[in-house]
């Protein structure tokens, strides 16, 4: 009886990969991330056309980006349509959205969350497996658009790229997968909080707009109060503008942008205000990648550590929580 059932037990998945292959068929098959994913193909490509109908006027022989053709791929723009990194930090907060604001309130309102648990499974499989599977859905997403947009480029352009070039972009992406999981793990945390699909939804975007747009605007007017205009002398101005500095990289879009731009653009030497100390003697040229990824290691650092924050408070909330139906 042993020799027979242990061939079928190694056929049998485990629970929580069971669990996985089945949510990233349902994201798969949902309207949502069809349309989703067909306003980010447009859009990519849309950018991908506006960069290559420019990348021949924009080079320059005094550029330090000028030799990196594929990385402008990424980041250039004529003004009509902004480029490819400036729609991801846009578009990527929606799209983990969308695939975690109803992960555990639309279980608990079908009546199927009870009954999953009462199956021989740990109570963590399921938010873990609903996390685990839409994280790798995005990252197949996103590197099948890298890919992608390397492999057009590639043909038009003709012109492999270097090594650095391909490093940079692998790192783009993998800021990218974080920066949606942020905003994916948020909701998913919502999720739990409200029993109601639309409130925790609406709740997720509002707090998108507000970091993404009126925080800005928040901090501006802060900056017109700290430093008014020729009121200080800039040596004296230098506090108050990185306590600015430092309120601005407590919203993740603008930790994104700055990590985004400073891979995809070599030129890119330092992410704060410069003191005449630190211009006198530094020689303009584009950074190697690795130097690139330790000015932005604390951007990283700052989003990983939202990431995990919000996936524990998730946790604890859906280990905590009555799932009993009312």
């Amino acid at each position: 009886m042993l020799d027979t059932t242990l061939p079928e037990m190694k056929k049998t998945p485990r629970p929580f990969w069971a669990i996985v292959n089945k949510e990233m068929g349902d994201h798969v098959r949902s309207w949502r991330f069809i349309i989703l994913l067909a306003l980010i193909l447009l859009t990519c490509f849309s950018s991908l056309y506006t960069a290559l109908t420019n990348i021949g006027a924009t080079s320059r022989p005094n550029d330090p980006n000028a030799s990196f053709f594929f990385l402008k791929l990424f980041t250039l723009s004529d003004g009509s349509l902004p480029s490819f990194h400036i729609f991801i930090g846009f578009l990527g907060p929606l799209l983990g959205i969308s695939l975690g604001f109803d992960a555990i309130n639309s279980e608990l309102n079908r009546g199927t969350l009870v009954r999953i648990i009462a199956q021989p499974i740990h109570r963590d499989y399921l938010l873990n497996a609903k996390f685990m599977a839409a994280l790798l859905l995005i990252g197949i997403l996103f590197f099948c658009l890298t890919f992608l947009i390397m492999g057009l480029g590639l043909i038009i352009i003709g012109v492999p790229p270097t090594a650095g070039e391909v490093l940079r972009i692998i790192f783009f992406t993998l800021l990218s997968i974080l920066y949606v999981a942020f905003w994916l793990n948020l909701s998913i945390l919502f999720s739990i909080r409200f029993r109601q699909p639309a409130t925790s939804a609406l709740t997720c975007i509002a707090v998108w707009l507000f970091f993404t747009v009126f925080y800005q605007i928040l901090i501006s007017l802060l900056a017109r109060v700290l430093i008014p205009a020729g009121a200080a002398l800039p040596d004296e101005a230098t506090g108050s503008q990185n306590l600015i500095l430092y309120l601005l990289r407590l919203a993740p879009s603008r930790l994104f942008r700055d990590a985004g731009t400073t891979l995809l653009l070599p030129s890119v030497r330092s992410l704060g205000p410069l003191s005449l100390e630190k211009v006198i003697g530094s020689i303009p040229g584009p950074l190697p990648a690795g130097q690139s990824l330790l000015l932005v290691w604390p951007q990283l650092t700052g989003l990983v550590a939202a990431t995990v924050l919000c996936f524990a408070l998730s946790y604890y909330s859906f280990m905590k929580k009555e799932i009993r139906p009312r």
